[in-house]
């Protein structure tokens, strides 16, 4: 038995044969991941076969995606980690180019594709154990075009990404999963809602916002005050105008309560007190 045939053993397209050419396809494709289909399938008629694959009805890609979503659960309660990450991370797929229907905007509107948010699992020693869930969208042809249709707003995709993660911390009580996220979830209504799921899973979100906190300053200036946790020392990439250095960059952390100075209290019968962590510009490592 291969390997995605044990990864996929639960699969479920409605069709056993649907399943195994999803198994066969996902084999192809994993052996040359940058290659077109046609080079992955090396010949026509099972590029032919791909393509009424992806044209059946009954192949979605949350349908393929639970298949795999099924074994990291398996994973993550039979792993040795108590601690889980689900790290979540935004990325574009750009098909700029291709004869494909119904995409929109990227970063520029000349730009054509779509955008991909998944949920990927990983142990703290850097062990991938696969993903869980992802929302897949595409914009509007133009800026103009989206804020003229009542869409669901993007921001959501964090919060949905949080309940998801509860939802597995829920099935899987022996690790303690910790949802992490970059600068775009830093979001009040993500610490509101996981307030209200009652915290099943830890979220860990880097800053974005300089927020009020509990003792009336500002969490920068807040956090700014404490000792040096840890030094990072590390080549900077050269850029325009700029050389290639060595640089050292320092962490701080500190425990705060962020809702006492906003205003919503009321809502709510205890604070929430969460770590916040930053790194300071880097500088030149002395000589």
């Amino acid at each position: 038995m291969t390997w995605a045939n044990t990864e996929f053993r639960n699969l479920d397209l409605g069709d056993k044969r649907l399943k195994n050419r999803a198994i066969k396809l996902i084999e192809n494709l994993a052996k040359s991941p940058k290659s077109s289909i046609p080079e992955s399938c090396q010949g026509w008629a099972e590029t032919q076969a791909t393509y009424r694959f992806y044209a059946n009805e009954n192949v979605t890609w949350d349908k393929v995606l639970q298949g795999h979503a099924d074994n990291v659960e398996e994973r993550i309660r039979l792993s040795d980690s108590a601690v889980i990450l689900c790290l979540q991370d935004t990325t574009e797929l750009d098909f700029n180019g291709k004869q494909t229907e119904d995409l929109g905007r990227l970063s520029y509107d000349a730009q054509r594709g779509m955008y991909l948010h998944p949920t990927l699992c990983v142990t703290p020693d850097r062990i991938p154990l696969g993903v869980t869930d992802a929302w897949m969208w595409a914009r509007g042809k133009s800026k103009e075009n989206d804020q003229q249709q009542d869409t669901i707003k993007e921001s959501c995709r964090w919060i949905e990404g949080y309940e998801r993660v509860a939802e597995m911390a829920e099935r899987c009580p022996e690790q303690k999963l910790v949802y992490v996220a970059d600068r775009e979830g830093d979001i009040l209504n993500l610490m509101i809602r996981s307030m209200e799921l009652n915290y099943p899973a830890d979220w860990l979100v880097r800053a974005k916002h300089n927020r009020k906190v509990a003792s009336d300053e500002k969490l920068w200036d807040l956090v700014d005050k404490q000792p040096i946790t840890s030094r990072i020392n590390f080549i900077k990439p050269r850029k325009k105008g700029e050389k290639s250095r060595k640089v050292q960059q320092v962490s701080m952390a500190n425990r705060i309560e962020p809702f006492s100075a906003i205003n919503i209290e009321p809502l709510f019968q205890r604070k929430i007190t969460y770590s916040a962590l930053i790194s300071v510009d880097s500088f030149p490592l002395p000589t």
